[in-house]
Formats: structure tokens, C-alpha cells, sequence
């Protein structure tokens, strides 16, 4: 909730709100009819940050402060790697939906999508305007970076990753289809192009993270790039992530840097041997253990008609959290 209110303090003051960045910002006033939507996109990016790293020892924790991230995503690491991807990626996705449910006089359904396709099917229905939504959001979410020249490796990083973001959804674009004709046959059927859902590109972006490439800058001719820090690793391609600085172990709590939470307190997997497991998680430190009532539906039953009726069980269970 306190998220959902700094959001929306961003919004009534006209500053651009970047997910964890808010900044003043001219486009903001000249935009004010997409802001609602720019707003739900930085809290879908906030939510499915959370959702993709919920078993990490950095798991998107916000706080009351500005960058809600905290220091953590100002560094050129992986983690902030992916919250510029991912924000870039929540603001197209956000536009485009408001421009199909008709909320935007600037923008409509993508109307280029028409005709008889190859396959025999008929274009018809309302496919998504992902050419406005990217469009958008290359013009709001990267003019921070632009308007420093591009020519540091840090804004060359965040580019390239708010691109990879947007990539996400492009090269994910789906073919929906819905069948016409007498009893459900499909005699005539329309098809519409439809982005993925947010998940998908969560998980879409999540993937690029566990692979991301680390980079350094170099000159070739007049052009600073982006180059492979290891000349061993392949050339990362335009949907990969890149980062600068490899990341701190989030094992400690450091008040010098905000969002540097450490992982005292946090829950973890006993048995399991991968990064939620107790002896990762809780960086060796040990754990507590405690049995704790839960309670959970039980003995469903479907009821004609129609619904579902259910019991309340009520079982103990072990819970472990790092010390």
C-alpha cells in the first residue's frame, strides 16, 4: 500500500515515475493522458520484480524513499540490470493495453494488422498496439539516459537493458484466434495479435538475468560500446542483459546503503539445495526453526450448480528463518 501511495504522490506532482526513479520531468505534463497507465506499469514492474525474486536474497524490496529500490539498483549490477528492463518493458506493456481498451485518444488498436493471412485466417478483432506502447516508451523511460550524451558506459547499460526489456515483448507477440459458424464450427475464423502476458515477460527477463553478460566499454572508431568483459563469451545480443559491477552477496544488513536489507528473518527452504535453501539464504549464519499453525482449504467439493464448497484444515508446520 505504501508503494501504491508514493506511486501515486509521483503522479499528482507531474514528476516522472521510473519504477524506482521519480524526477522531474517536462514529459510528464505533456503526457498527462498516459500517466495513469505509466503508473500501473511501474506497479506491475514492482510486482513482478517481486514475484521473480521472491526466493533470492535480494527480492525487490521497496522503500519509503526515492529510488524505491534504494541504492542498490544506482550501481551497474545484474539486479539493477533487470529492474531497467523490466520497467522499460512494464510501460510499454501498461500503454499498449490502455491504447486497446480505448482509455488513450492518441492511440487505438493496431489497425496495420488487416487482410487475409497466409495461413487462410482472417485479420479482424483488435490487436494490441505494441508499435505505440515500445514507441512511448523508448521516448519516456530513456530520455534520463540520452540527455547524457550516451556516451557513458553506465547510461549505455541502462539503454541497452531498457531495450532488452521491450524485446521481451515484442519477439513474444501471440496469434489469438476466435472460431465463427453454426454450432461452434470454424468455418471463418479471426485472428488478432495479442501481447503475453506480464508473466511471461517476467519470467522472459528473469531468464536474460541468470545469463546476463558482463561488459566494459571500449571504443570502436568514433563509437563507445558495449563489449564482453571475458573476449572468451560469446557478443551478448540485443534481447540479453548486460551489467558493469558484479553484486554484493545481499547477505548483510548496511544502513549506508539503502535496500541493502540482508536476509536476518527471511524464510527459507530446508531441503532444498538452491539459492532459497537455508545454508544459501542465510549465508551460512544458521537458521531458527518453529512449528506454526496454518490453515488451508480442504475436501472441495464442486456443487451443482455452481460452486465450489470447501473445508478448513488445520495442520502444524515447520518454519525455518535465518538467523
Amino acid at each position: 500500500a505504501s508503494v501504491r501511495i508514493h506511486i501515486n504522490k509521483c503522479f499528482r506532482c507531474f514528476r516522472c515515475f521510473r519504477c524506482f526513479r521519480c524526477f522531474r520531468c517536462f514529459r510528464c505534463k505533456r503526457n498527462v493522458e498516459v500517466m495513469d497507465a505509466v503508473r500501473r506499469g511501474a506497479q506491475l514492474a514492482i510486482d513482478e520484480c517481486q514475484y521473480q525474486f521472491r526466493n533470492r536474497r535480494w527480492n525487490c524490496s521497496t522503500l519509503e524513499t526515492v529510488p524505491v529500490f534504494g541504492k542498490v539498483v544506482t550501481q551497474g549490477t545484474r539486479e539493477a540490470a533487470f529492474v531497467y528492463a523490466i520497467s522499460a518493458a512494464s510501460v510499454a506493456f501498461a500503454v499498449t493495453r490502455a491504447c486497446s481498451s480505448g482509455e488513450l485518444e492518441k492511440c487505438g488498436c493496431d489497425r496495420n494488422v488487416h487482410g487475409v493471412s497466409p495461413d487462410g485466417f482472417q485479420w479482424s478483432g483488435c490487436s494490441d498496439n505494441i508499435a505505440y506502447g515500445v514507441a512511448f516508451s523508448q521516448s519516456f523511460v530513456d530520455i534520463r539516459e540520452r540527455g547524457k550524451g550516451q556516451s557513458s558506459n553506465r547510461a549505455l547499460m541502462n539503454l541497452h537493458n531498457n531495450e532488452a526489456g521491450r524485446k521481451a515483448i515484442l519477439n513474444h507477440m501471440r496469434v489469438e484466434c476466435k472460431c465463427h459458424g453454426v454450432s461452434g464450427s470454424c468455418e471463418v475464423k479471426t485472428c488478432w495479435k495479442a501481447m503475453p502476458p506480464f508473466r511471461k515477460v517476467g519470467n522472459v527477463i528473469k531468464e536474460k538475468f541468470d545469463g546476463a553478460t558482463e561488459v566494459e566499454q571500449r571504443k570502436i572508431g568514433t563509437t563507445k560500446v558495449l563489449v564482453p568483459r571475458n573476449s572468451q563469451f560469446k557478443p551478448h545480443t540485443d534481447e540479453d542483459l548486460v551489467y558493469l559491477d558484479p553484486s554484493p552477496d545481499f547477505c548483510d544488513h548496511d544502513p549506508r546503503t539503502p535496500g541493502m536489507l540482508g536476509t536476518v528473518g527471511r524464510y527459507c527452504n530446508k531441503t532444498s539445495k538452491a539459492i532459497d535453501g537455508c545454508e544459501l539464504m542465510c549465508c551460512g549464519r544458521g537458521f531458527h526453526t518453529e512449528e506454526v499453525e496454518v490453515v488451508d482449504r480442504c475436501s472441495c467439493k464442486f456443487h451443482w450448480c455452481c460452486y465450489v464448497k470447501c473445508k478448513q484444515c488445520r495442520k502444524m508446520v515447520e518454519m525455518h528463518t535465518c538467523r
